[in-house]
């Protein structure tokens, strides 16, 4: 089993920044490639990047290419996620994910996921 945590979220004003962290325990971490999500109020779980098991491989939403960046440091055990520039439609629930295959953009395809990290973007 793997076990996630988020951390790092808070209240921002528009165009500032936040780091999200997501530390993971259990299962050997670089074998899991690892997502961040994000869900608003009355919106369904929305896709926001990934990374490979090995960090060479990321993908991203359109909405956030050039803003975001995903990353991870195998020895911490831990996923990043740098958020810049941030705007008022950015503020969600960001849950950090985890799987044992390749990067993916779809939530069914991931299995194990942290308790959420609110970012709240104000304007």
């Amino acid at each position: 089993q793997v076990q996630l945590v988020e951390s790092g979220g808070g209240l921002v004003q528009a165009g500032g920044s936040l780091r999200l962290s997501c530390a993971a325990s259990g299962r050997t971490f670089s074998s899991l490639a690892m997502g961040w999500f994000r869900q608003a109020p009355g919106k369904e779980r929305e896709f926001v990047a990934a990374i490979s098991r090995s960090g060479r491989s990321t993908s991203y939403t359109d909405s956030v290419k050039g803003r975001f960046t995903i990353s991870r440091d195998n020895a911490k055990n831990t996923v990043y996620l740098q958020m810049n520039s941030l705007k008022s439609e950015d503020t969600a629930l960001y849950y950090c994910a985890a799987r044992g295959f390749g990067v993916s953009s779809w939530p069914d395809d991931y299995d194990y996921w942290g308790q959420g990290t609110q970012v709240t973007v104000s304007s």
